[in-house]
């Protein structure tokens, strides 16, 4: 069935097949119809960070920045789902066309610069849906706010989702926002997470409940450099990492079409540099809880991530390419997996 709606989406350029998308998977679920694409959801519960996962298949952030389809997603199977990324402010990201699909290497390039409705508008959007799996909230930074003032508007994100996630994740590594990966080294991103640890702590004790903070990073980091990384994280008490982002190299889809394309790379080609990073933390940090994100298309794929360290992994290009039965295969293939231990 997937494969019928997808040859029709993909006639369209991709910025639109993905809201079309969307609007049909959001009409499913109005029509009760939404569970039976992608199957009923795998039971595998596993407890991380203080939460109860149903399993460990998530949505990644970027797929629905504002959280308007958190529901419907939310009924393909998904353990969690993640939201954002958002900032404080709405703004409209770069101009069209910015997304672009690389089918021969099951990749999408995208340059989409947070465009987001506002962190108003996703915390009113969480608060009404009755999603019941793990919500994740991703929080960065608007493109007028300086980099140097980058702390201000992850606060101002953090105290406006903090009531309403289960968790939250810190985007420092978005390669689409100028200089927002400076924030991934040194002195920069231990002061913004000491900042957000601090006024964390201090919501948690208020609220009377506590939010896992998480950190994304990127892919194109040598080892010593992921090293410097989880040292940060762990001094800072962070709760989680995530890994990884979007890569900037063209390595593995040179010479395809749109490989030129400036923008994030995600899919297939960034299967093994994920892992990479993925291994080097769990060998830095033994005990963090790590999600794993970069390439997963297949059930196979998953498990690879869990060999390499993750406790838990995300989809997005292979969802896109794969539809609503990867989720399900993926989450028997973990689940066995599991069991077999």
């Amino acid at each position: 069935m997937y494969s019928l709606a997808r040859s029709i989406l993909f006639r369209l350029d991709a910025e639109t097949a993905h809201g079309v998308a969307l609007k049909g998977l959001d009409l499913a679920g109005r029509l009760g119809l939404a569970g039976r694409l992608g199957g009923e959801r795998v039971a595998d519960p596993v407890e991380l960070m203080g939460l109860r996962f149903p399993n460990r298949v998530g949505l990644a952030a970027g797929l629905d920045k504002n959280a308007d389809h958190l529901d419907a997603l939310g009924a393909l199977g998904f353990g969690f789902v993640e939201v954002g990324t958002v900032t404080p402010k709405p703004q409209a990201g770069n101009p069209r066309p910015r997304l672009f699909r690389l089918p021969e290497a099951g990749a999408i390039i995208n340059r989409m610069g947070f465009n987001n409705a506002g962190v108003d508008h996703l915390v009113e959007k969480v608060r009404a849906s009755r999603y019941d799996g793990v919500i994740g909230i991703n929080i960065g930074k608007n493109l007028t706010t300086p980099v140097e003032q980058a702390v201000d508007d992850y606060l101002a994100c953090l105290r406006k989702v903090h009531a309403h996630a289960h968790y939250i994740t810190v985007n420092i590594s978005s390669p689409n926002t100028p200089g927002l990966r400076n924030l991934q080294f040194g002195e920069q991103l231990d002061g913004l997470l000491s900042a957000l640890r601090e006024e964390g702590s201090r919501l948690d004790r208020d609220g009377g409940r506590r939010v896992p903070l998480a950190v994304k990073i990127a892919p194109d980091m040598e080892a010593e450099e992921v090293g410097l990384v989880a040292r940060c994280l762990a001094g800072n008490a962070i709760d989680a990492v995530i890994a990884t982002n979007t890569t900037i190299s063209r390595e593995a889809v040179a010479g395809l079409p749109h490989a030129e394309e400036a923008g994030g790379l995600s899919g297939r080609p960034v299967f093994e540099a994920s892992n990479a990073v993925i291994r080097e933390l769990r060998r830095q940090l033994p005990e963090m809880p790590i999600i794993g994100v970069g390439g997963i298309d297949s059930g196979e794929a998953a498990l690879a991530k869990r060999e390499a360290g993750a406790d838990l992994v995300q989809l997005y290009s292979g969802f896109i390419y794969r539809g609503p039965a990867l989720v399900g295969e993926c989450a028997r293939a973990l689940k066995a997996q599991a069991g077999a231990r």
